[in-house]
């Protein structure tokens, strides 16, 4: 079954991709298991999945460790729910942090990641609604944000990441989706992305991201059903 939906959401990835004359394979498929077990992880990697998101990291680790042969085959976790300061630690484990929401948590992700000689991976979730249930450094904060980041050798700050207000129409999201990608494209002129990613997109409106510029859709009930309450 998870196999079957995997090949159902690549199809359509790649429709979304031609009706906005790019190539389907720029778009990172992200299966997000927050959840769901191992074994439902290790059936999307056979079925050709190797980037997966997860929400908290205690969850993470105990999915990572359960799977470390399939870390050395090429699988990526990455995190893409809110980051407490306190577990900032914790975050080194994934490959990228799509979560970033302010400069003091980007400091202090760097400086750990300084203190382990690595450089780590990080987009800035920008909040474009003002919603009080969601994080995500305000819009008129984001510029300042990533000219303080810049200076951080251990950080590569990759691009932006946004969530939307949910609705069942994914035409909603499309403005969220576009003014993101002006964003990334204005912070680039100013020299202050190490890289022009773009996370958005989930199962409802991956399609719509999609032809407004994501380079990372974000899915998980397209591929595991529904999920189960954490």
């Amino acid at each position: 079954m998870i196999a079957e939906r995997v090949a159902s959401v690549r199809e359509r990835m790649a429709r979304a991709a031609a009706r906005a004359g790019r190539p389907a394979d720029e778009v990172v498929l992200v299966a997000v298991s927050k959840t769901k077990p191992a074994e439902a992880v290790r059936e999307a990697f056979a079925a050709g999945v190797r980037v997966f998101g997860e929400n908290r990291v205690q969850e993470a680790e105990a999915k990572a460790a359960a799977l470390l042969d399939l870390r050395d085959a090429g699988l990526e976790w990455h995190l893409i729910g809110h980051l407490q300061a306190n577990k900032a630690k914790k975050a080194l484990a994934f490959e990228m942090v799509h979560s970033v929401d302010g400069a003091a948590l980007g400091q202090r992700l760097a400086r750990l990641a300084q203190e382990e000689g690595r450089t780590l991976r990080v987009l800035a979730q920008v909040d474009l609604a003002g919603e009080a249930t969601k994080f995500g450094v305000p819009e008129d904060e984001l510029f300042g944000m990533l000219e303080t980041l810049k200076a951080e050798r251990s950080l590569r700050v990759l691009g932006l990441m946004v969530l939307p207000p949910y609705d069942d129409d994914p035409e909603t999201a499309r403005p969220f989706f576009r003014r993101l990608r002006a964003l990334r494209d204005e912070a680039r002129r100013r020299g202050l992305l190490a890289g022009g990613v773009l996370s958005m997109g989930m199962s409802h409106d991956f399609e719509a991201a999609i032809e407004e510029g994501a380079t990372h859709v974000r899915v998980g009930t397209g591929i595991f059903g529904e999920r189960e309450k954490a």
